[in-house]
């Protein structure tokens, strides 16, 4: 403090200055550049007998957050908007504010430890009035309420990436005869799994084999040439062809780049459009003025990959095109992910009672509503531990606050 005889030494005061900042500048040690690394932050808060806990929502990457890993002592300082006072002249007139400045340690809450300290608060100022809990600072709420959400919403978005990981995925090989389908299952799977001929319907059954493509398990099915067909047999084989590509959670539409697109190939595009489809303009090395034009299948299709699957050229651009449709690209390792439908149910209840207690503060209701919303997203995640989140939420209260002594 600059000046002992206007310091606000008593923690009441010093909140209802901080109710008052817009954001708070916090100063971050960065050892690299020998300054400090300076950053306003929108910030919520919570207050105890004798301590200030501030909160700050951050992105899960980032200059900031590697820096706080390394060294979490920060000083910060938060200020009022001022107001002009007095003085003609620029050497006469002075600046009326209030500012709170400080220092402390900073700790990562996450997800479920975020909501135990908001339904901790919550619980605290809705049972015991008497105690003089101060109410919670609605800003803070907002934002921590939004920023679990998101994170819910990211790891029930991993899920089916992370399935496939853990279980493959089954994959139809479809396209019309001699495409090269079998030649590309031979490809994937590293040895010669189907018979390859030049003529027509060679492929009659489904052909099944389990491969590695990257880190992606594929059960392969490789089918049966599709075109009409007065054979009932190939008939027979080209019908269970369409029911594969129906149930298949990855498609690998093959086509004949050295030739123009049939009405068959079309039919094909067209019942692979919304699926997980990647388009293989096959034989590329025979490709000429007849190459099959992409600007036709990419409205039906999320990948086109140009190949050779004869020569294994392109098998890399296959690889990535599929780890990028299927999510696994965006997957970090590190990072929590849900293994079974029972967490994935769990988890998928947390983010809808959180969207129902956002809900509930922007229609008009009150923080007891929030509260009610935030005990069953709480339950949710503690289902996931086997944990309970009333004992969780009320050793929380009486660790935070100075509540019924």
């Amino acid at each position: 403090m600059r000046r002992k005889d206007r310091e606000v030494a008593d923690l009441e005061g010093q909140l209802a200055i901080l109710e008052q900042c817009p954001v708070c500048r916090v100063a971050i040690n960065d050892p690299a550049s020998g300054v400090p690394y300076l950053v306003p932050l929108n910030f919520g808060m919570a207050a105890g007998p004798q301590n200030l806990t501030l909160y700050f929502h951050c992105a899960p990457v980032g200059t900031k957050l590697d820096l706080l890993r390394a060294d979490p002592n920060v000083s910060f300082e938060a200020v009022c908007p001022g107001t002009v006072s007095g003085g003609a002249t620029s050497c006469t007139y002075g600046m009326n504010y209030q500012s709170v400045i400080g220092r402390g340690t900073v700790r990562f809450v996450e997800g479920g430890e975020k909501l135990t300290a908001l339904q901790a608060h919550l619980a605290a100022w809705v049972d015991f009035p008497e105690e003089d809990v101060p109410e919670l600072d609605p800003a803070h709420l907002r934002t921590v309420l939004g920023a679990v959400r998101e994170e819910l919403d990211a790891l029930i978005r991993s899920y089916d990436a992370g399935a496939v990981l853990r279980e493959g995925v089954d994959c139809a090989i479809v396209g019309r005869p001699n495409a090269g389908k079998s030649t590309l299952l031979n490809l994937l799977a590293g040895f010669d799994r189907a018979i390859v001929t030049p003529v027509a319907g060679t492929t009659r059954d489904v052909v099944e084999q389990a491969v590695q493509l990257g880190d992606i398990r594929l059960n392969l099915f490789d089918t049966a040439g599709l075109r009409e067909t007065e054979d009932a047999i190939e008939a027979e084989g080209i019908r269970r062809s369409w029911r594969k590509l129906d149930e298949a959670g990855l498609v690998l539409a093959v086509f004949d780049a050295a030739q123009t697109l049939s009405d068959d190939d079309l039919e094909l595009a067209r019942r692979c459009q919304g699926r997980p489809a990647i388009a293989v303009l096959n034989k590329q090395d025979l490709a000429g003025e007849t190459d099959v034009p992409r600007g036709t299948l990419e409205p039906y299709f999320k990948k086109i990959v140009p190949m050779c699957a004869r020569d294994a050229v392109g098998l890399q651009a296959l690889t990535d095109a599929v780890a990028d449709l299927l999510g696994t690209a965006q997957l970090d390792p590190e990072a929590a992910q849900l293994c079974s439908a029972r967490q994935l149910a769990a988890a998928t209840r947390a983010r809808d009672a959180l969207a129902e207690a956002i809900a509930a503060r922007q229609n008009g209701f009150g923080l007891d509503a929030a509260a009610v919303c935030l005990t069953d997203a709480l339950q949710a995640l503690f289902d996931l531990t086997g944990e309970n989140a009333s004992d969780a939420t009320i050793e929380e209260v009486f660790e935070t606050f100075c509540v019924g002594k």
